[in-house]
């Protein structure tokens, strides 16, 4: 196939923090040893490329300028040497792209390394799976990885709405859990379409509904998708030897209240493997779990219904960064 391929390709190029995306024409890449080329069809908007366009992402180490775009979905061109579980034609997704230093998705092609794929769920349109990959292998690592939850555990998701808090609902559910979710009240019915329980977390305190949902004793696993207070008050949620999983445990907060329950806490990085290079293989493994879940029916992603295609970049940037977004925001490249 590699010989009907065209020399260059379009892509999106950010020079400066916040500076526009300018389209470029850059040369097509090649699949390298272990690597996949991908035409890419579909690519997801994260909060995090909004935050590594405004030069506020130090952690993802993706110097500017650079094409951005963590999140995409489509068809395996050509592989290169050592790859065997993809052959030209595959329909994929994965968080493969926009981070250290690696070209993004916001392109037409890419070449990635194939551990980081599975093949695309086939009951989801390329939209629908480019919307996935971050929030579904963040919401496994922390519930499935770190806090091994088990069927008839209780759970909170703080921000179940959210982008991958309406997927770690829908995981704990599948895992046999039963799922309170913290949300605004506009957002309470979005909650409980999913699974979930929802808890208005403006007008109860932690106490509140600890002692209306538990008892008085607290959350089996508490998973943290907000960070800051909503952290410190998971640390007052959870139960006695209980689980606290942050993907934002990135501020100061006391452990006192945790270690007063003799409860973990643990955080989420699910960017380490992409700027280590260890453990690669895991996240196209909860790629592959994810999409017979999909395909169970039992796990769907919200998508906004807005369309964009490459020329629209930056509104679909705008719109994440706003947090007007009714789901996960997708660039159509179709």
């Amino acid at each position: 196939m590699t010989d009907t391929l065209p020399q260059t390709m379009r892509a999106l190029q950010v020079d400066a923090p916040n500076a526009p995306f300018t389209e470029v024409r850059l040369p097509l890449p090649m699949a390298g040893q272990g690597q996949a080329l991908v035409r890419i069809l579909a690519s997801g908007v994260n909060p995090l490329d909004t935050k590594i366009r405004a030069g506020q992402a130090a952690h993802a180490r993706q110097p500017l300028p650079a094409v951005l775009g963590i999140d995409l979905a489509g068809v395996v061109q050509a592989v290169g040497e050592g790859v065997v579980t993809f052959r030209p034609g595959d329909e994929v997704y994965g968080m493969a792209a926009g981070i250290g230093g690696a070209q993004g998705s916001l392109a037409e092609f890419a070449a990635v390394d194939a551990q980081l794929l599975a093949l695309k769920p086939r009951t989801l349109s390329m939209r629908e799976a480019a919307a996935l990959p971050l929030a579904a292998i963040t919401a496994w690592e922390g519930l499935v990885d770190q806090a091994r939850l088990g069927a008839g555990e209780t759970v909170l998701v703080q921000g179940g709405a959210g982008g991958v808090g309406h997927i770690a609902v829908q995981l704990a559910r599948s895992r046999g859990a039963r799922v309170f979710a913290t949300a605004s009240a506009a957002q309470a019915g979005v909650v409980a379409a999913w699974g979930a329980t929802p808890i208005d977390h403006a007008g109860e305190t932690v106490a509140d509904y600890v002692q209306q949902h538990t008892g008085g004793q607290g959350f089996d696993v508490v998973f943290d998708s907000v960070g800051g207070a909503v952290l410190d008050a998971s640390f007052q949620a959870v139960r006695r030897k209980g689980r606290v999983v942050s993907i934002l445990g990135w501020g100061t907060h006391s452990l006192a209240p945790l270690s007063f329950r003799a409860a973990s806490y643990s955080g989420v990085f699910t960017l380490l493997p992409l700027l280590t290079g260890k453990g690669r293989a895991r996240h196209g493994e909860i790629l592959q779990e994810v999409a017979a879940l999909v395909e169970a029916g039992v796990l769907r992603p919200r998508v906004d219904e807005r369309r964009f295609v490459l020329a629209d970049a930056g509104e679909a940037h705008a719109l994440v960064a706003s947090g007007g977004a009714k789901g996960k925001v997708v660039v159509d490249l179709a």
